[in-house]
This record gives structure tokens, C-alpha cells and sequence, in this order.
């Protein structure tokens, strides 16, 4: 049996999925206008979204060294130092060598950087909780999840 134009092969239909329902670009979309937002919210704290996405990474104890940043954020060691070097500039995190290591810089939130975590994890609230107003508690379980299972995916093979 041959196939005609009405059936779409694999690849014809992995095509239209992916320009009518681009995965990539909604992620991409929603993420831009989540840091539009986190952006304006943190600017109350004196900070902008990116400054906060690391001092808020530190003071969960997510990333403790500029290398762990760097991996987790996509930033090169060159920005990240010199992100380093402005929030330190501005009192919120002091860099400490390791007693193991003494290569190995940590950084923690500063007395300054401690007195802002309430602050810094309400504005992640507030932004989170204006996203997800319209999802019920089962769809941000299963965004979650979706989430996480994308997250998880190795990159390819260069």
C-alpha cells in the first residue's frame, strides 16, 4: 500500500509539531518573561534577576563555589567573577577558601546577604505564585515533574 500526501510521514509530522507547538520556544518565552518579572521585583531589593538568581542559589545552599554556579546558571567563569565581585562589592556574599582545598573558594551570604534571604525567597514566591495562579496544585505537580525530567536530560555529544 502506498502512502499518499493525506498521511504525513514521522518526520512530516515531527515537523509541524515542531512549528506549531515549539516546546523550546515556549520554554524559552516563558522563561524570558519570568525574569522580565523577576527583574522588576528584585530591583526593590537593590539587585537585578540574574544577581538574585545567584545569591538565592547560594542561600539555599544549591551552589557553594563559582564553578557550581557556572554549571548551573550556563554563565563562563569570566561573568560569573566579575557577578562575584559586584554582589561581594555590594556586602551581600563573602568568598572563603576551603580548610580541604585551598584552590577551592565557597561563597556564603555575607551578614548583609543573611538579613536579605527572607526578602530574596518572597520575591521568588511572589514571581512564582503570579506564573502559576492559573494551574491547579495537580498541574504545578505535573509541570514539576516535567520539568524535572527535562532538566535531567544529558546534553548532547559535541
Amino acid at each position: 500500500m502506498s502512502s499518499s500526501l493525506a498521511d504525513p510521514s514521522p518526520v512530516d509530522g515531527a515537523r509541524a509539531a515542531f512549528s506549531s507547538r515549539c516546546v523550546g520556544r515556549y520554554l524559552g518565552e516563558a522563561s524570558a518573561r519570568m525574569m522580565e518579572t523577576l527583574d522588576r521585583q528584585a530591583r526593590g531589593l537593590g539587585i537585578s534577576a540574574a544577581q538574585w538568581r545567584v545569591l538565592i542559589r547560594i542561600a539555599l545552599d544549591l551552589d557553594s563555589t563559582a564553578a557550581d554556579l557556572c554549571r548551573s546558571l550556563n554563565y563562563d567563569s569570566g561573568s560569573m567573577t566579575r557577578m562575584l565581585d559586584r554582589l561581594e562589592s555590594l556586602g551581600l556574599i563573602e568568598r572563603e577558601r576551603s580548610a580541604e582545598d585551598r584552590r577551592v573558594v565557597r561563597l556564603r551570604l555575607s551578614g548583609e546577604g543573611e538579613a536579605l534571604r527572607p526578602a530574596l525567597q518572597q520575591v521568588g514566591e511572589v514571581v512564582l505564585d503570579h506564573f502559576l495562579r492559573d494551574f491547579t496544585p495537580a498541574e504545578v505537580a505535573l509541570l514539576t515533574e516535567f520539568l524535572k525530567r527535562l532538566a535531567s536530560v544529558p546534553p548532547l555529544p559535541d
